[in-house]
């Protein structure tokens, strides 16, 4: 693995470029579980995903001459994925086994981002309730009740322009918090 972080990816296309097959390999080993994870999330299919990135590579090298890469090649291995994945559903060569399980994987979302997502809601909660108790008021009656301006107005009988200054400020709170979080 030492060996791949000795090279960065635009002295690899340039050597790739030049017919180096180590240059394919040190690529091939950098992205391939990457390129393999993102095509897996949607096809839920190993030897189609498998295959997809295999014929990428063969790509790779039998254009290598001819290949513009203009952002940065992580980018254009990635976005070649994306779009041969596509390209699969679309043309329902992989259609049928994400449809049967797609119900099943948007009711049973991953333990991991129920765990990221409780947290940075109780983190959001915290900074919340360390708002002034009008800020708080105001912010929760917008986020938590959908209230508009006017109807928080009415009902704290405050001005319009100070709900907005209410909301602002504790958006702003939020902001600079979650920005160091």
């Amino acid at each position: 693995m030492a060996e791949i972080q000795l090279f960065e990816d635009t002295e690899l296309m340039e050597r790739l470029r030049a017919g180096d097959d180590l240059a394919l390999k040190l690529i091939y080993k950098k992205y391939w579980n990457q390129l393999f994870v993102s095509a897996y999330h949607v096809l839920n299919d190993q030897q189609a995903c498998e295959d997809i990135i295999q014929d990428l590579f063969i790509n790779l090298w039998n254009k290598r001459e001819q290949i513009e890469i203009k952002a940065s090649l992580k980018s254009y291995l990635f976005a070649s994925v994306r779009y041969e994945v596509y390209r699969q559903v679309r043309h329902g060569s992989v259609r049928e086994s994400i449809f049967e399980s797609i119900s099943e994987r948007l009711q049973s979302p991953s333990e991991y981002g129920n765990i990221e997502h409780r947290e940075l809601l109780s983190y959001v909660n915290s900074i919340v309730n360390n708002l002034s108790d009008k800020c708080k008021t105001v912010y929760k009656l917008s986020r938590e009740e959908q209230l508009s301006h006017k109807e928080i107005a009415s009902k704290l009988d405050i001005s319009p322009k100070t709900v907005e200054n209410h909301l602002n400020k504790a958006l702003r709170q939020l902001r600079i918090s979650l920005g160091l979080y």
